[in-house]
């Protein structure tokens, strides 16, 4: 698990090694939404890559996994949106990158995750400062959504779309906020995705 998103929803949308080109016939958007090599294979995948990100405690986590292991369809439908809202996030951050018009279906996908993690917000009183926190429950499963879901929010309508980016490798597709001093960045990870295509790039000139 890495996390070089520089945002919370980004890093849950690079939970795949690679996202991909769909096969068939030609589309006029070509998102390019299909995970290859998923991460999230489980239930319990999505929890520790939550406890992972600092969403969930580690208690929240082992009390989550115990409350799911009775609790199967529970937890695999959960599974289920999270991996909905994966890829209307992907389609929404690729649209923007393409200068294409998101498609209302993914905006409302992302719409009933804000809706619902707003549900269990609240305002209280700490230290003299008011903050938000989260009322939550050990069977609550989909508890780590709702920071993914305002995360999403957060970025959608703010300016650090401008340093949206995609990484250039054909073998990635991950999406990252350039946070170079020129937005010059081209790559996820330099050290990873950057480090390939110049051994590549080697390759080819030899």
């Amino acid at each position: 698990m890495k996390f070089v998103g520089g945002s919370l929803c980004l890093d849950f949308v690079n939970t795949v090694d690679v996202w991909s080109a769909t096969g068939g016939r030609a589309q006029l958007r070509n998102y390019g939404d299909t995970p290859l090599r998923e991460k999230l294979v489980d239930y319990n995948a999505l929890v520790r890559w939550s406890q992972l990100a600092g969403v969930i405690s580690l208690s929240d986590a082992n009390q989550l996994i115990e409350y799911s292991a009775s609790h199967a369809l529970d937890a695999n439908a959960t599974l289920g949106r999270a991996l909905r809202l994966r890829r209307a996030l992907y389609r929404i951050l690729k649209s923007l990158l393409q200068h294409w018009e998101p498609e209302g279906g993914d905006i409302d996908v992302l719409q009933r995750e804000l809706t619902l993690a707003r549900k269990h917000e609240r305002l209280v009183q700490r230290d003299g400062a008011f903050v938000w926190t989260w009322v939550k429950t050990p069977d609550l499963l989909d508890q780590m959504l709702w920071p993914i879901a305002l995360s999403a929010g957060d970025l959608l309508t703010s300016a650090d779309l401008s340093r949206l980016r995609q990484c250039k490798s054909d073998e990635c597709g991950w999406i990252f906020l350039d946070s170079s001093r020129n937005r010059s960045r081209h790559w996820c990870d330099m050290n990873d995705c950057g480090n390939l295509d110049k051994v590549r790039r080697f390759r080819q000139r030899s």
